[in-house]
């Protein structure tokens, strides 16, 4: 049986859209970039974790098979978290105004014998952003615990200027990807 280490409703939503069945394991997994860890390897490390994190949770279920995901958006090198709040928010907005910065998710399949991974990269052109666009974004509360500030899924959507890359894996599951782990797994026909 297939489950998601995840609480997240996107990436539930994104996956059911594969027509599977699923389970969902809510996990508490540290998301914390080490000091000399580029992103890349930080969001494989944390996309494994979940998963591993998951499958230790379900080792008694036959066949079972949980997938973990990561997503961070990335400008300049840093890695932009979840905003703790509103004005964490404003600041990650306001360096994202204007400006193309990439989306990397990472998603991580594991079983008892068996672990794959992939990883979708996306940029992200943001509109030229005033305070005013930036406080009626907020007032939404949309950007509450999503990396960078924003959901692409939402009202935000209208300040993207340029998508390169893959929506859902900006939303937090890179749709194309997961199906193809998923058909390596057999999981999927």
């Amino acid at each position: 049986m297939l489950h998601l280490a995840s609480r997240s409703p996107r990436r539930a939503e994104l996956l059911a859209r594969l027509g599977l069945e699923f389970g969902i394991l809510d996990l508490d997994v540290p998301e914390v970039q080490g000091a000399s860890e580029a992103a890349s390897d930080y969001v494989r490390r944390v996309a494994r974790e979940k998963a591993g994190a998951g499958l230790l949770k379900v080792m008694a279920v036959p066949a079972a098979v949980v997938l973990g995901a990561d997503t961070e958006v990335i400008l300049d090198g840093q890695v932009f978290g979840k905003p703790a709040d509103a004005e964490a928010a404003v600041a990650m907005l306001r360096r994202l105004s204007g400006r193309t910065h990439d989306v990397l998710t990472a998603i991580a399949l594991v079983s008892a014998g068996r672990e794959a991974q992939a990883m979708a990269l996306s940029k992200v052109t943001v509109e030229p952003l005033s305070d005013a666009m930036i406080a009626r974004y907020l007032d939404t509360g949309e950007w509450r615990g999503k990396a960078g500030g924003y959901a692409i899924q939402g009202v935000f959507e209208a300040h993207v200027e340029r998508l390169e890359g893959s929506h859902s894996g900006v939303m937090g599951l890179p749709l194309h990807e997961t199906a193809g782990l998923l058909r390596g797994f057999g999981a999927l026909p």
